[in-house]
């Protein structure tokens, strides 16, 4: 099974990506945790990609892209992957669906996470304070939220007119998030 879990930054995709990681057993696609890892690695992407992050700006579709297409041979070993932060628009859901298809494999399931803004501006806030990733810094994190509603929310039609979007209320408790998210998935599975 190959899932999307959608929603704004702060909005909960992480952590219920590894709970899935943990029960399903599949491959965690993170292009936040891929890109961090670049930075940490000191390499020239690394740095290129840190002074991106620090404006609250995205990297190229071609970076991310290649990113995810490194590791799709670990997602099909494991039986499939979720997709964590990726697409990110329309063109790069467009060439998740040409990978996938050229491996034989289609995206399954879109799990929307819903959440309102002044609840994703405090969940950012406590992050920035107990974590300091530069990424959660309150106002680099404005520019990430309006980025993500001006090239992202267009993602909905897209997928909703395939017939794959599921929306989730994420603005629960995680075991209740979560709760509703294996519901949504044994529909799918």
């Amino acid at each position: 099974m190959n899932l999307i879990l959608f929603g704004p930054p702060g909005a909960g995709k992480g952590t219920q990506a590894k709970r899935l990681v943990e029960q399903r057993g599949m491959v965690q696609l993170s292009t936040g945790d891929m890109l961090r890892a670049a930075i940490a690695s000191g390499s020239e992407l690394g740095q290129k990609v840190k002074g991106v992050l620090d404006r609250g700006d995205l990297v190229t579709d071609e970076i991310v892209i290649a990113l995810i297409e490194e590791r799709l041979p670990e997602a099909e070993a494991a039986g499939g992957a979720i997709f964590d932060g990726f697409p990110r628009t329309v063109a790069q859901a467009e060439a998740l669906d040409v990978m996938l298809a050229k491996r034989g494999q289609k995206i399954d399931s879109v799990v929307r996470l819903e959440v309102d803004e002044p609840a994703l501006i405090e969940r950012i806030t406590k992050r920035y304070a107990e974590q300091g990733r530069s990424d959660d810094n309150p106002e680099t994190f404005v520019n990430r939220l309006a980025r993500y509603n001006a090239d992202t929310a267009p993602l909905l039609p897209y997928y909703r007119e395939q017939g794959k979007l599921v929306e989730v209320d994420g603005m629960g408790a995680v075991e209740a998030v979560a709760a509703s998210i294996d519901a949504t998935l044994s529909v799918v599975a």
